[in-house]
């Protein structure tokens, strides 16, 4: 197999273009090479793993590296399935530097032998934006009706949309194109605003990428099956399909997918109206739960998602793979943290009103779980009159408390003014401008009014003016000191875990989630990645201790630039008070150091909260210093 690394060097600027060759063993992958390449261009950088076109399912994802707007640092996010197409091309990762003169859209492709074709198409943003679907839709199918007909197979189309433009949380989005028909099927690397970066830095509206290049892949699945019967006694697919079993179909709850699967088993560990359901007692939080979700909104998934024909409604990325996560409600991909933050966080409870909220943020082109997050937080300064409608420019204010929710109707109001909000964002009018971050936004209010409004916004501070919203699920893991947070890259179990110790598993956690990202994995196939890949690159390049050091030290790497601040907001300390008070009261967790904690935080939450914080921080530092010992 080829041991290099093929990097395409665009300038956005000039058009210039050239290509680069890394070898294997200097670097493994889209990430190690991403920093690499970040570091010396500030480049934003595309590219799959060394397994991509590969047997395994699960290995062509599209990683996206750069230094991140929002986060203001550097980044990982990635893209289901996207990968498959871009192998096509005969590369290993795209590096954008530069900045098109005019908004444009970049055209890549590759046939068979020949030199890869690159060119700049100038593009109204405004005018694609406001026609068609709209938004970033509207972008892919200008990109396809302009370029289809110079392909030979089906190409596939990155686009970002007017959050790109305006905000620093813009998203990239792009869906699998299947015989000329563009399909619903979106998937997203909405984590970090690389579709702001994309707009803002390099000027492009979008990218479409495709070709009949053809390299070679592993293919041969009686050898796969041998490796995995070694491992695991199974072959490849049965333990496969028992490892992504949550993501595909769980009978033992059933519902399945992120959606159906956390909401099934969440029970008072709902967060709702931007997180005020932390302070209610655990009977009111089971009832919210129970009445509100089970009984609706997963009622609803359940009916028009899991019982409807899996030919219909189990969708994959657009690679070949079991898990089947995308579960698909016509047009309406119902994922998990999108529905949580543009549902329950803000104030929605009703599948029609999540729809017509997500697709609000989705055709705008926000990172959901970002673009949720200040949603519900907006909301709630609504409803506790820090901000007027008037200040928002919206229509009226929510109804933010569960006593006397209607659950569609008082949605449907919720969701209406949360598309207000995102409008007015993408628009900015009013005092909505999000060009530099809420974080930035609230401090430029200054005064008590300033700090108010940041003491109900539940976010991590990185360096002076970065930030992410959290994960969400109710667990302290979700808010540490980690130098890349809004990923899966520390421990949120539902377990008590004193702080330097969840330090350390976070450490840890980072290890193991860096390695399936450089090698273009997606972490729903974890179950069996995390001990195979290293045996895989092992046989396929004969590199195993290579690649594990290389992990390591990119993690140390990483680790090395963590800028993290202090919680800048009330309700994280109080997030993780509670969280720590439930592992007590609700799951009966008797830990000495659980109760020593729950003493502090009572007395003296601050004090308390900064060396809850600063503990964890040691554990990540004293594990990420050692890493190469791991």
């Amino acid at each position: 197999m080829d041991t290099n690394l093929r990097v395409l060097h665009v300038d956005a600027a000039s058009g210039f273009y050239r290509i680069e060759r890394f070898p294997v063993g200097r670097f493994f992958g889209p990430v190690d090479l991403g920093l690499h390449l970040a570091s010396e261009h500030d480049s934003l950088n595309i590219g799959t793993g060394l397994l991509c076109g590969s047997i395994f399912p699960g290995s062509n994802r599209l990683i996206f590296t750069g230094r991140s707007p929002c986060w203001q640092g550097f980044f990982i996010s990635s893209m289901g399935g996207a990968g498959l197409v871009f192998d096509n091309l005969g590369l290993n990762m795209l590096a954008i530097r530069g900045r098109a003169p005019q908004p444009s859209l970049l055209y890549l492709n590759r046939s068979h032998g020949e030199e890869i074709e690159v060119e700049l198409s100038p593009i109204d943003p405004d005018q694609v934006w406001r026609g068609g679907r709209g938004g970033v839709y509207a972008v892919i199918d200008t990109a396809y009706a302009r370029f289809a007909d110079r392909y030979q197979e089906d190409p596939r189309v990155l686009a970002v949309g007017p959050a790109a433009r305006a905000t620093d949380m813009g998203a990239i989005v792009s869906v699998p194109i299947n015989k000329g028909e563009i399909t619903f099927v979106d998937t997203w690397a909405g984590r970090g605003g690389f579709g702001s970066k994309l707009f803002q830095q390099h000027g492009l509206v979008g990218v479409i990428y495709g070709g009949t290049y053809v390299d070679e892949d592993f293919r041969d699945r009686k050898v796969a099956d041998e490796w995995f019967e070694q491992r695991y006694q199974q072959k490849m697919v049965a333990k496969q399909m028992e490892a992504t079993t949550k993501y595909r179909h769980d009978p033992e709850i059933g519902s399945g997918g992120t959606f159906g699967a956390n909401y099934a088993r969440m029970g008072d560990r709902l967060l709702a109206f931007n997180y005020r359901s932390i302070d209610a007692a655990p009977d009111a939080r089971r009832s919210l739960h129970q009445e509100l979700v089970v009984e609706h909104y997963l009622r609803q998934f359940n009916e028009e998602v899991i019982a409807a024909p899996r030919s219909q409604s189990f969708k994959n990325c657009g690679e070949p793979c079991l898990a089947v996560c995308k579960k698909m409600y016509g047009e309406y991909k119902k994922d998990y943290e999108p529905y949580q933050t543009l549902g329950p966080l803000a104030g929605v409870f009703d599948q029609r009103a999540a729809e017509r909220l997500n697709r609000a943020a989705d055709t705008h082109g926000f990172d959901g779980i970002s673009g949720g997050g200040v949603v519900a937080w907006l909301l709630d300064c609504l409803d506790t009159g820090l901000l007027t409608p008037d200040e928002l420019g919206v229509s009226g204010k929510p109804v933010f408390s569960r006593e006397g929710f209607d659950v569609v109707g008082d949605s449907a109001r919720n969701a209406a003014l949360g598309v207000e909000i995102l409008d007015g964002i993408v628009a900015r009018r009013g005092l909505l401008d999000f060009f530099a971050g809420p974080r930035v936004w609230a401090r430029r209010l200054g005064g008590e009014r300033g700090a108010a409004l940041r003491d109900r916004f539940v976010f991590i501070s990185n360096g002076s003016r970065g930030w992410m919203v959290p994960n969400q699920y109710w667990t302290p893991g979700v808010l540490s000191p980690m130098p890349i947070m809004g990923k899966y890259y520390m421990y949120y179990g539902e377990a008590f875990l004193p702080p330097r110790q969840l330090g350390r598993r976070n450490a840890e956690r980072l290890v193991q989630e860096l390695m399936l990202d450089n090698v273009g994995f997606c972490r729903f196939h974890r179950g069996w990645a995390e001990d195979m890949v290293p045996e895989i690159i092992g046989q396929l390049f004969g590199k195993k201790n290579e690649f594990i050091a290389a992990t390591r030290d990119l993690a140390r790497r990483i680790g090395s630039r963590n800028s993290t601040v202090f919680w800048e907001s009330r309700r994280n300390i109080d997030f993780t008070a509670s969280a720590l008070r439930r592992m007590s009261e609700v799951s009966g967790c008797q830990d000495a150091e659980l109760s020593g904690w729950l003493d502090r935080f009572a007395r003296e939450p601050g004090a308390a909260a900064i060396d809850f914080w600063f503990e964890i921080r040691k554990g990540v530092d004293e594990t990420l210093s050692r890493v190469s010992d791991l």
